[in-house]
Protein backbone atom coordinates (compact mmCIF):
# COMPACT_ATOMS: atom_id res chain seq x y z
CA UNK A 1 0.00 0.00 0.00
CA UNK A 2 1.49 3.35 -0.99
CA UNK A 3 0.91 6.51 0.99
CA UNK A 4 0.23 9.86 -0.56
CA UNK A 5 1.93 12.86 1.00
CA UNK A 6 0.01 16.12 0.97
CA UNK A 7 2.49 18.96 1.16
CA UNK A 8 1.04 22.13 2.73
CA UNK A 9 3.92 24.07 4.33
CA UNK A 10 1.85 27.27 4.43
CA UNK A 11 -0.24 25.65 7.23
CA UNK A 12 2.74 25.76 9.61
CA UNK A 13 2.28 29.49 10.21
CA UNK A 14 -1.29 28.82 11.36
CA UNK A 15 -0.31 25.91 13.57
CA UNK A 16 2.51 27.70 15.41
CA UNK A 17 0.99 31.19 15.56
CA UNK A 18 0.06 32.35 19.04
CA UNK A 19 -3.63 33.15 19.14
CA UNK A 20 -3.40 35.51 22.11
CA UNK A 21 -0.87 37.82 20.45
CA UNK A 22 -0.96 37.38 16.69
CA UNK A 23 2.32 38.25 14.99
CA UNK A 24 2.13 41.82 13.73
CA UNK A 25 -1.25 42.50 15.38
CA UNK A 26 -4.58 42.35 13.58
CA UNK A 27 -4.06 40.90 10.08
CA UNK A 28 -7.23 42.63 8.82
CA UNK A 29 -6.05 46.08 9.92
CA UNK A 30 -2.57 45.31 8.61
CA UNK A 31 -4.06 44.35 5.24
CA UNK A 32 -6.09 47.56 5.14
CA UNK A 33 -3.13 49.78 6.03
CA UNK A 34 -0.82 48.16 3.50
CA UNK A 35 -1.70 48.77 -0.15
CA UNK A 36 -0.22 45.40 -1.19
CA UNK A 37 -3.68 43.88 -1.63
CA UNK A 38 -2.55 40.74 -3.47
CA UNK A 39 0.06 39.93 -0.84
CA UNK A 40 -2.50 40.52 1.93
CA UNK A 41 -5.25 38.69 -0.01
CA UNK A 42 -7.54 41.74 0.12
CA UNK A 43 -9.93 41.16 -2.78
CA UNK A 44 -12.30 44.08 -2.18
CA UNK A 45 -12.49 47.33 -0.27
CA UNK A 46 -15.90 48.84 0.31
CA UNK A 47 -16.88 52.16 1.85
CA UNK A 48 -16.90 50.64 5.36
CA UNK A 49 -15.91 47.02 4.83
CA UNK A 50 -13.17 44.82 3.47
CA UNK A 51 -13.07 41.30 2.03
CA UNK A 52 -10.06 38.99 2.28
CA UNK A 53 -9.36 35.46 1.20
CA UNK A 54 -8.93 33.27 4.26
CA UNK A 55 -5.24 32.36 4.34
CA UNK A 56 -6.15 29.09 6.11
CA UNK A 57 -9.38 28.12 4.30
CA UNK A 58 -11.88 25.48 5.32
CA UNK A 59 -12.82 25.12 1.67
CA UNK A 60 -11.90 26.64 -1.70
CA UNK A 61 -13.23 30.20 -1.92
CA UNK A 62 -13.37 30.79 1.86
CA UNK A 63 -13.73 34.56 2.34
CA UNK A 64 -13.65 36.87 5.35
CA UNK A 65 -15.90 39.96 5.34
CA UNK A 66 -15.01 42.52 8.00
CA UNK A 67 -15.70 46.12 8.95
CA UNK A 68 -12.90 48.45 7.90
CA UNK A 69 -12.82 49.79 11.45
CA UNK A 70 -11.30 47.56 14.14
CA UNK A 71 -14.41 46.62 16.12
CA UNK A 72 -14.87 43.54 18.31
CA UNK A 73 -18.63 43.45 18.88
CA UNK A 74 -21.82 43.88 16.91
CA UNK A 75 -22.87 46.62 19.34
CA UNK A 76 -19.91 48.73 18.19
CA UNK A 77 -21.08 48.78 14.56
CA UNK A 78 -23.01 51.74 13.23
CA UNK A 79 -26.18 51.18 11.21
CA UNK A 80 -24.36 52.14 8.01
CA UNK A 81 -21.51 49.71 8.77
CA UNK A 82 -24.01 46.87 9.29
CA UNK A 83 -25.71 47.65 5.98
CA UNK A 84 -22.38 47.90 4.15
CA UNK A 85 -21.24 44.57 5.60
CA UNK A 86 -24.44 42.85 4.47
CA UNK A 87 -24.07 44.35 0.98
CA UNK A 88 -20.47 43.11 0.87
CA UNK A 89 -21.57 39.59 1.83
CA UNK A 90 -24.26 39.57 -0.84
CA UNK A 91 -21.82 40.84 -3.49
CA UNK A 92 -19.19 38.24 -2.59
CA UNK A 93 -21.72 35.42 -2.82
CA UNK A 94 -22.77 36.72 -6.26
CA UNK A 95 -19.13 36.71 -7.39
CA UNK A 96 -18.41 33.27 -5.92
CA UNK A 97 -21.51 31.99 -7.74
CA UNK A 98 -19.95 33.18 -11.01
CA UNK A 99 -16.36 32.12 -10.30
CA UNK A 100 -16.75 28.79 -8.48
CA UNK A 101 -20.41 27.80 -8.98
CA UNK A 102 -20.87 26.26 -5.51
CA UNK A 103 -24.08 24.48 -4.57
CA UNK A 104 -24.47 26.36 -1.28
CA UNK A 105 -22.71 28.36 1.44
CA UNK A 106 -22.00 28.43 5.12
CA UNK A 107 -22.03 32.07 6.26
CA UNK A 108 -21.23 32.78 9.88
CA UNK A 109 -19.74 34.96 12.57
CA UNK A 110 -17.81 33.64 15.56
CA UNK A 111 -18.21 36.03 18.51
CA UNK A 112 -15.51 35.51 21.12
CA UNK A 113 -12.67 33.04 21.43
CA UNK A 114 -14.86 30.40 23.11
CA UNK A 115 -17.11 30.50 19.99
CA UNK A 116 -14.14 29.84 17.73
CA UNK A 117 -13.05 33.36 16.81
CA UNK A 118 -9.41 33.16 15.77
CA UNK A 119 -9.20 36.97 15.77
CA UNK A 120 -11.67 38.03 18.47
CA UNK A 121 -10.68 41.72 18.35
CA UNK A 122 -11.91 42.33 14.79
CA UNK A 123 -15.36 41.12 13.73
CA UNK A 124 -15.41 39.10 10.54
CA UNK A 125 -17.95 36.92 8.79
CA UNK A 126 -16.90 33.71 7.08
CA UNK A 127 -18.34 32.85 3.69
CA UNK A 128 -17.53 29.21 2.90
CA UNK A 129 -18.67 27.82 -0.47
CA UNK A 130 -19.96 24.26 -0.37
CA UNK A 131 -20.50 21.60 -3.03
CA UNK A 132 -22.52 18.40 -3.04
CA UNK A 133 -20.04 15.71 -2.10
CA UNK A 134 -17.38 18.11 -0.77
CA UNK A 135 -17.20 16.20 2.48
CA UNK A 136 -14.93 13.21 2.19
CA UNK A 137 -12.87 10.92 4.36
CA UNK A 138 -9.82 13.20 4.60
CA UNK A 139 -11.00 15.43 7.50
CA UNK A 140 -12.33 12.42 9.39
CA UNK A 141 -9.47 9.97 8.91
CA UNK A 142 -6.43 12.21 8.75
CA UNK A 143 -7.61 15.62 10.00
CA UNK A 144 -6.63 16.95 6.56
CA UNK A 145 -8.53 19.12 4.13
CA UNK A 146 -7.85 19.17 0.42
CA UNK A 147 -8.04 22.62 -1.18
CA UNK A 148 -7.95 22.30 -4.95
CA UNK A 149 -6.98 25.84 -5.94
CA UNK A 150 -4.14 28.14 -4.89
CA UNK A 151 -4.98 31.34 -3.05
CA UNK A 152 -3.21 33.32 -5.78
CA UNK A 153 -5.29 31.75 -8.54
CA UNK A 154 -8.53 32.40 -6.65
CA UNK A 155 -7.42 35.95 -5.85
CA UNK A 156 -6.89 36.66 -9.55
CA UNK A 157 -10.32 35.26 -10.47
CA UNK A 158 -12.06 37.27 -7.76
CA UNK A 159 -10.31 40.51 -8.69
CA UNK A 160 -11.16 39.96 -12.37
CA UNK A 161 -14.87 39.60 -11.53
CA UNK A 162 -14.88 42.47 -9.04
CA UNK A 163 -13.20 44.81 -11.52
Amino acid sequence: MSREVLWAPWRLNYIVATKDNPEGGCFICRGLADQADRENLVVWRGPQSVVLLNRFPYNNGHLLVAPAAHKATLAELTESEMVDLMHAQRRMIEVLDQVLEPHGYNVGLNLGRVAGAGLPGHLHWHIVPRWNGDTNFMPVVSETRVIVQSLESLYDLMKERLG
